[in-house]
């Protein structure tokens, strides 16, 4: 039976420890070569655009993510899981919670990986959706202390704040400037949909882990060269997406392209990751093909034990 997953089936049972570990798995899936992610595909439609990104567990499942560049307010992702086996479609989930909490789940497991142990503070440009799941997992890896936001909007910022500390009871404030959001902070999230850098990389205190989700492109980018100037650690989910960006991502563009190094790999062991506490550390998380279905199929395996047969 193929299940329909809807945003609040997805948001009751996909926790944050449950889906940074998925992602973890998914990272060294993919730099082992089990799970086959080739970079996002996109088919013109005149106003718009479908994009597309797949991914195969090999010997176990293959499925997508779509969805439209058609700008509607109500407009909806869909992930289907097929059944690598018999084809089936095991699964297909509609909404946007299942992609917001991937890509917050990948960030989580950046900040596990390349910020400090004793990282207790977190400081985060971006009041939206993506902002919130970055700090959701960052707080499932990290003991946090303190949260502060900022974000254009001042009754945005401040109602991230509240729902920081009434969802995750961590202490947030609301700041007025994107440079008090991040000063002394030990991790910092960019989750904006700036075209223009919203970050002073002289702002960072040493020893900074930078998750940089928004633009991150030539011509429309939330960070500047500034940034990727200060990383002595510079790290992305997938390298075969930061390649095909047109035009070309900042970080794959020389003289960054050669110091890019893999999430999966770092976490192999096979690419070292940070080396000394003051160096400043950078995730361009650009989304990993098939983390979505991966986690789709985590998901499932987590309710299958209470659908009816």
């Amino acid at each position: 039976m193929t299940l329909l997953i809807s945003d609040p089936e997805v948001a009751a049972a996909l926790d944050a420890p449950t889906t940074v570990e998925a992602m973890r798995h998914a990272l060294r899936a993919a730099y082992e070569g089990r799970l086959v992610a080739p970079p996002r595909a996109a088919a013109p439609l005149g106003a718009g655009r479908m994009v597309l990104t797949a991914g195969h567990l090999t010997g176990q499942w293959y499925g997508y993510r779509s969805y439209d560049t058609f700008g509607h307010p109500g407009a909806e992702q869909v992930v289907v899981l097929h059944d690598g086996r018999t084809g089936a479609v095991r699964a297909v989930a509609v909404g946007e919670e299942l992609g917001s909490r991937r890509t917050g789940g990948l960030g989580g497991v950046a900040v596990d990986t390349l910020a400090r142990p004793d990282a207790t503070t977190l400081g985060v440009i971006g009041s939206g959706g993506q902002a919130w799941t970055q700090v959701w997992a960052a707080a499932a890896v990290r003991p946090l202390r303190e949260v502060t936001v900022f974000s254009r909007s001042a009754a945005r910022r401040t109602a991230f704040a509240d729902r920081v500390r009434a969802e995750l009871g961590i202490p947030a404030r609301a700041v007025d400037t994107a440079r008090a959001a991040v000063h002394d902070r030990d991790v910092v999230v960019l989750a904006t949909t700036s075209p223009t850098p919203v970050l002073d990389a002289a702002d960072l205190t040493p020893g900074t882990h930078v998750n940089a989700v928004g633009f991150k492109q030539r011509d429309r980018t939330e960070f500047g060269p500034d940034l990727l100037d200060a990383a002595a650690v510079l790290v992305t989910d997938s390298p075969a997406q930061a390649g095909a960006y047109v035009p070309p991502m900042l970080a794959a563009e020389a003289p960054y392209a050669s110091r890019l190094r893999d999430l999966g790999a770092v976490l192999a062991g096979t690419a070292p990751g940070r080396t000394a506490a003051d160096q400043i550390s950078v995730f361009c998380s650009v989304g990993l093909a098939g983390t979505e279905v991966f986690l789709l199929d985590q998901l499932v395996r987590t309710l299958a034990p209470v659908v009816p047969s």
